[in-house]
């Protein structure tokens, strides 16, 4: 499958770009992108909740009050749940909530995800370019120039740059990473894909690897 290069202004540079079959073109595997990005989503809890529960409450544990004979219910210190002030019956604890998923799991997500966006036609091969200065002005012209200013975008870079980072980190509906950075969820969360041309190739080599 070959797509066109466009520049950040949107139009077609006369070359292409080969998107490999074996990642952009495979059957998805829906079960695997769920499993991926429910795994991703549950990583990012912290699971720091916690409630006192009876036994961790300061207080008497002096018997309030006579067991029999009040005509209300049995009552055994201050700390009682059913009092204000009391223990907190089966309250959050802390707890760790990551979930684990094989490696072939997670590279079969991600051609998964891949596969979709290029069925859909929502993938984008830009030229590589830089930023002289980080400003968000520019990279929001340049998300005109591709028309997708007013859509979900999300931009793979195959080396870091601070300026297209700092230029698009102000934008609630666009995000730039590197193909480091690049997970199913990422590619799902997104309406179009937008790749920079030596990008491809190191998407191509990291999710080919045995």
């Amino acid at each position: 499958m070959k797509v066109a290069v466009v520049d950040i202004q949107g139009k077609d540079t006369g070359r292409k770009v080969e998107l490999s079959s074996d990642v952009f073109g495979i059957e998805p595997n829906t079960h695997a992108v769920y499993l991926d990005v429910k795994s991703h989503l549950a990583n990012k809890r912290q699971g720091t909740h916690k409630a006192k529960e009876r036994g961790e409450i300061v207080g008497s544990t002096r018997k309030i009050k006579k067991q029999k004979g009040t005509g209300t219910a049995r009552a055994g210190s201050i700390k009682n749940p059913l009092f204000r002030g009391g223990g907190r019956v089966f309250g959050p604890r802390v707890r760790d909530y990551s979930q684990k998923v094989n490696k072939k799991v997670k590279r079969l997500a991600r051609k998964s995800a891949l596969s979709i966006k290029a069925k859909e036609n929502s993938i984008i091969v830009v030229e590589d370019f830089t930023l002289d200065n980080p400003k968000t002005n520019q990279y929001i012209n340049i998300l005109k120039g591709l028309g997708i200013e007013n859509k979900k975008s999300l931009l793979v870079l195959a080396e870091p740059n601070n300026n297209v980072y700092l230029s698009s980190r102000n934008l609630k509906h666009s995000e730039a990473i590197t193909t480091s950075e690049l997970s199913t969820y990422k590619i799902v969360n997104s309406k179009n894909l937008v790749l920079s041309e030596s990008s491809v190739a190191d998407i191509v080599s990291t999710l080919n690897k045995a």
